[in-house]
């Protein structure tokens, strides 16, 4: 008897010690009513938020999702998830809002999603030591974690968690390409399972990517191929006209190993790359003098020579062309450029690449070289993504061979590791993993926080796996997103309603 009160003793004393285990947690009836003020009127909805999703929450203030239901949306609305990551910084869940993507979706009835994510910056004290825990892959976890949560309560929640549409800009930009393009990898089970995020599927339906700095691998190489012969890198002291010398010749290899094709099925290599863009460039300059853009030859653009007939005057028969000398404002009107008499025609027939980069690099100033993998060389200072692949000390790391021995070292095993977890291009393909079937992706025709080729690659890549791409390099804009809402929403209404 004595035996068996002690065992039952023990046995309730390690009940008491054991506690129950954490759980997500969803309460429909805790919504709160809001709006935002739209152009076209206000736009009301009910709000849940603060719905953390993971079970153990390292950081309260970036760990959780807001989630806004629009007046009419049900359990078959698209969800639309906007990530407001920048730089790798921390972003705390925020609300909806006129200026960005997230009001015109609730206009247009989806139901919004803005979940937190910790970043480079953020950190948890643990005593009296900070402890940096936003570092890589922090971010996309934590993005992975929230859609677990609206999958995991999709029964329970408005919105249907089949028809996630992602969103970012910039590094933004890159998670909103990672969410779309890492499904349901096993290489995040663990960090997932040791978080607590919810056991279930991670993939999406569509992601939207705004100027993604992404593949930092290979980005360094990509910007000093392009831009290495600008006059602003030919500026550049000795040692840094090296480094892009260098960096320049690794890229032909590169493009070379990817295996890539145009839409025509013409291999994609480091002999026809540059013209590549060349069409992507005129493709879009195209489209924005067809919509009335004035865009000058002054920056490498040619034109047809035969865009400016008139109809006979006068009863006369025939075309004829349009006179030679003719006031200002009339040669203007024609399509002509003001201050000369010269006909420009409206079709583009050709472009000086050279020029265009020059005008680009003007434009806003080129980043250091190397651009993102700075850290010691050259003598030049860690950069914001040398902070990313830092440790917890907040010591910042190398993460490309290149730049690793330049300070006589080598990447660890562990920044590999989470340089692949941030890599879409490393990801795309591979088995296990599922793709979104829906990419909408912008880059700046002016933007150069990182160079064409990597949104273009990615593009090209989820092009040639079989995926609706959506690829425009958007004339005249800089590094920037949520540009253009009406064409993005038009495109996400025909994906949602077929």
């Amino acid at each position: 008897m004595i035996v068996s009160a002690l065992a039952v003793m023990l046995a309730l004393n390690a009940s008491a010690a054991k506690k129950p285990a954490a759980k997500l947690q969803f309460d429909a009836s805790k919504g709160v009513a809001g709006s935002v003020e739209m152009p076209a009127g206000k736009v009301n909805y009910t709000a849940f938020t603060k719905l953390y999703f993971v079970t153990n929450v390292e950081d309260s203030t970036y760990q959780y999702v807001n989630v806004f239901v629009p007046e009419g949306a049900d359990q078959h609305s698209p969800i639309f998830l906007k990530t407001n990551v920048g730089g790798y910084m921390p972003s705390a869940p925020g609300y909806p809002s006129a200026g960005d993507a997230t009001g015109m979706a609730l206009q247009r009835g989806y139901v919004v999603a803005i979940p937190g994510a910790r970043g480079r910056s953020s950190y948890v004290t643990k005593g009296k030591k900070k402890v940096y825990n936003g570092k890589a892959p922090a971010a996309i976890l934590d993005l992975k974690a929230a859609i677990r949560y609206l999958r995991y309560f999709d029964a329970e929640m408005p919105g249907d968690a089949e028809h996630i549409i992602t969103d970012g800009t910039s590094a933004g930009g890159a998670m909103s390409a990672l969410m779309g393009a890492t499904g349901n990898n096993p290489a995040y089970d663990n960090y997932l399972k040791a978080m607590g995020a919810a056991d279930t599927r991670d993939d999406v339906f569509a992601s939207v990517c705004y100027c993604p700095i992404t593949d930092l691998a290979h980005a360094d190489m990509a910007y000093e191929w392009l831009y290495g012969n600008t006059t602003s890198r030919q500026a550049n002291d000795d040692a840094h006209r090296q480094v892009t010398k260098e960096l320049a010749a690794l890229f032909p290899a590169y493009i070379n190993s990817l295996g890539l094709k145009k839409k025509d099925g013409t291999a994609l290599t480091a002999d026809n790359y540059l013209d590549y863009i060349k069409e992507e460039i005129i493709r879009s300059a195209q489209i924005a003098k067809d919509a009335g853009a004035d865009i000058p030859d002054s920056i490498g653009f040619s034109f047809n020579s035969d865009a400016g007939t008139f109809a006979p005057v006068n009863g006369g028969v025939g075309m004829g062309q349009a006179p030679k000398d003719l006031p200002d404002d009339m040669a203007k009107a024609m399509g002509g450029m003001r201050g000369m008499n010269k006909r420009v025609g409206e079709y583009i027939i050709g472009l000086d690449m050279t020029k265009y980069l020059n005008y680009v690099a003007n434009k806003t100033p080129l980043k250091t070289a190397p651009a993102f993998d700075a850290l010691g060389v050259a003598g030049d200072a860690a950069s914001g993504e040398n902070d990313e692949f830092g440790d917890a000390n907040n010591v910042p790391a190398n993460f490309t061979d290149y730049s690793a021995a330049k300070n006589n070292t080598t990447v660890s095993a562990k920044v590999k590791e989470e340089e692949y977890l941030l890599n879409p291009m490393a990801q795309i393909g591979q088995q296990g993993v599922t793709v979104a079937p829906h990419w909408y992706i912008r880059h700046g025709a002016i933007d150069r926080d990182t160079a064409f080729p990597i949104p273009l690659n990615l593009a090209t890549k989820l092009e040639n796996e079989g995926k609706d791409v959506n690829f425009l390099l958007a004339w005249n804009r800089p590094h920037s997103g949520d540009y253009a809402l009406n064409e993005l929403f038009n495109w996400i209404d025909s994906i949602t309603k077929q």
